[in-house]
C-alpha cells in the first residue's frame, strides 16, 4: 500500500533577496543546484508543528541565520534564528578551499583537483555536522539535507 510522499519535506526554497547579491557563475549554479537537489530529495521535520509539507524561506539578518519555515502554501508556521558565529571561521575556510578548488580545476593537475576536492569535501561534511547540530531541537534534518542547506548558507554570504 502506497503512502503517498512523505509530509516532512521541503517543497520550496527561496534565498531572501535583501541577504544576497549576485555571486560569481561558478557560485550561482551551486546555488541553483543545491536548491534543486534540496527540492528534488530532502528530510526536514520542524519540531513541534503538523506535518507538511513545508516551503522555506533563508535570510541573514543582523548577522543572524533565519529559518523562516512556511506551510507549502506560504502561511508562516515558525521562525528560527540561529547565532552565525560557529559558522564564521569554517564558511571563511571553505570559501578559500571552494577558490584553490576552481583555481587548480583551471591550471591544475588532476592528482592536485582530486586533493583539494577531497579537502572542500571534507570540510562541508563538518559543516554539515555543525549545522546539525545548531539546529537541533528547532529542526531535524538528515545529512543531504544539511549538506545542500551549507550550500545555501554559503551562498548568503557570498554577497556580489
Amino acid at each position: 500500500m502506497d503512502e503517498g510522499p512523505d509530509p516532512f519535506r521541503l517543497v520550496a526554497i527561496r534565498l531572501d533577496e535583501a541577504s544576497i547579491g549576485r555571486g560569481p557563475p561558478d557560485a550561482e549554479h551551486e546555488r541553483a543546484v543545491a536548491i534543486y537537489d534540496l527540492v528534488e530529495e530532502n528530510s526536514f521535520r520542524p519540531i513541534g508543528q503538523p506535518p507538511g509539507p513545508y516551503s522555506l524561506v533563508l535570510s541573514i539578518v543582523d548577522k543572524r541565520l533565519v529559518f523562516d519555515v512556511r506551510s507549502a502554501n506560504g502561511a508562516p508556521l515558525v521562525t528560527h534564528v540561529l547565532s552565525l558565529t560557529p559558522f564564521r571561521k569554517i564558511v571563511k575556510d571553505y570559501f578559500l578551499v571552494c577558490e584553490s578548488y576552481h583555481a587548480a580545476i583551471r591550471t591544475g593537475a588532476p592528482s592536485r583537483i582530486e586533493a583539494i576536492d577531497l579537502g572542500r569535501r571534507g570540510m562541508h561534511d563538518e559543516a554539515s555536522e555543525l549545522l546539525r547540530e545548531r539546529l537541533r531541537g528547532k529542526i531535524d534534518v538528515d545529512f543531504d539535507t544539511a549538506r545542500r542547506l551549507f550550500t545555501l548558507i554559503c551562498a548568503l554570504h557570498r554577497r556580489g
